[in-house]
């Protein structure tokens, strides 16, 4: 990913997709051209992306979609912060897409926005990571095909380590005492996103805390979360935090052109630092916090789901079938060739070569021992509840039990609106 992509959309804004299914207005990047024109052998279809930041994605995709026979395929591209939002404007209007990749949220299944797919991936659901599988089915039916599992570690500059005399911290206390070490006077020790909402649900998940419970009640308002902020309210005012750098974390710059030693990225960055690194690159996982804690690893990613209120459904099922369950090369092409991912089927996954050795294995072996994956009642309200929480207790000095308890009230607000 590069770090020229004011360009590009953000991709924490989509990887923690902060705005309401409510949004409205029109999508400038749709135009007239709905792509329903036809031109191919069947139906025109319409297929939504985001802008990837690594090179080589977007022809990629178009090449996949060329291939296909069955129907013209279009693919908008969409540039720009808050892809979420466009997407969402999008699906209200006549030029809604017919297939669009995001990620699971209930309240798209609870308001017919998804086909359910579970006849298209019941055959194959034995070959996807169980947990891919999980996060998408509701009520026994699945509702989109895991494209890409995305990772996200602290990685870090093993020659600023040595150099400051800092070990791999496995607490929150070490991460802070280690930023303090790596901090120079051109150097900030630790990068974690421009507004800290990056790390919203590792620190829960590391806090030993989780987002709900299996039976969908708020989980995350505890002591150990609590401390969790106070800690990172400290870190904030340290002066050892890199704030305000050019490109957010999804963007591996900071790290690369060395104006942090620690910074929290996803699997996606790895070719681009090891271009630019070399060997000087190493990856471990959110540390714990409070005694309770166990360390974490966040597996954001994307899923490809056929709009239900579509004219096309049963062609853009055929489509979505046709490239993310039987096109199994242009299936690892797509996540091993220009960032690294971690293919969601299993039988892809243990034949990868490029994330068979080095730190891409490592990456791995952190995905399988730490990963946390979406909770698809964990809606985009919520998340913005918890990014209110850390905005008023890390950037602000608020008090944490007394927001914890009020973005509480809110999930609850939002699951009885869901759950009844």
């Amino acid at each position: 990913m590069s770090a020229s992509s004011n360009m590009n959309w953000d991709r924490r804004n989509v990887l923690r997709a902060a705005m309401g299914l409510a949004a409205a207005g029109g999508l400038a990047a749709c135009g007239s051209n709905t792509g329903r024109s036809g031109g191919g052998s069947g139906d025109g279809l319409v297929q939504y992306f985001h802008a990837y930041g690594e090179a080589g994605v977007e022809q990629a995709v178009k090449r996949y979609a060329k291939a296909y026979k069955d129907a013209n395929v279009t693919t908008q591209w969409i540039t720009g912060n808050n892809y979420e939002q466009k997407l969402f404007a999008a699906l209200l209007t006549k030029n809604a897409p017919d297939v669009f990749e995001f990620h699971p949220q209930i309240q798209m299944v609870k308001s017919g926005q998804v086909a359910d797919l579970t006849d298209i991936l019941g055959p194959v659901k034995d070959d996807f990571n169980p947990a891919d599988i999980k996060s998408h089915t509701v009520d026994g039916k699945i509702y989109g095909v895991r494209m890409i599992d995305d990772p996200q570690f602290l990685f870090y500059r093993p020659s600023m380590f040595e150099k400051a005399g800092v070990e791999v911290p496995t607490t929150l206390e070490e991460l802070i005492e280690a930023a303090d070490k790596l901090t120079t006077s051109k150097v900030k020790g630790i990068f974690l996103g421009n507004d800290l909402t990056s790390v919203d649900r590792p620190l829960i998940w590391s806090a030993g805390a989780d987002t709900l419970t299996a039976d969908n009640k708020p989980a995350f308002n505890t002591d150990a979360v609590a401390e969790g902020l106070k800690q990172l309210r400290g870190l904030f005012t340290s002066g050892n935090l890199l704030l305000d750098a050019p490109a957010d974390s999804w963007d591996p710059s900071a790290f690369i052109q060395g104006l942090t030693a620690i910074q929290w990225c996803g699997m996606w960055a790895m070719p681009a630092m090891q271009k630019a690194l070399g060997d000087d690159i190493g990856i471990f996982p959110f540390p714990k916090v409070g005694s309770a804690g166990k360390q974490s690893v966040y597996n954001g990613g994307w899923s490809m789901f056929v709009n239900a209120k579509s004219k096309n459904v049963e062609a853009a099922k055929e489509y979505v079938k046709w490239l993310w369950i039987d096109q199994k090369q242009y299936q690892e092409d797509f996540a091993t060739s220009y960032g690294f991912h971690i293919p969601p089927r299993t039988s892809l996954a243990a034949s990868a070569t490029k994330l068979k050795s080095g730190l891409p294995a490592e990456g791995v072996k952190l995905f399988n021992e730490f990963g946390h994956f979406d909770n698809i009642g964990w809606t985009q309200a919520m998340i913005a509840a918890f990014w209110d929480v850390i905005a008023n207790t890390v950037r602000k000095d608020g008090d944490p039990k007394a927001q914890l308890d009020a973005c509480e009230k809110k999930v609850n607000a939002e699951l009885k609106k869901l759950f009844g």
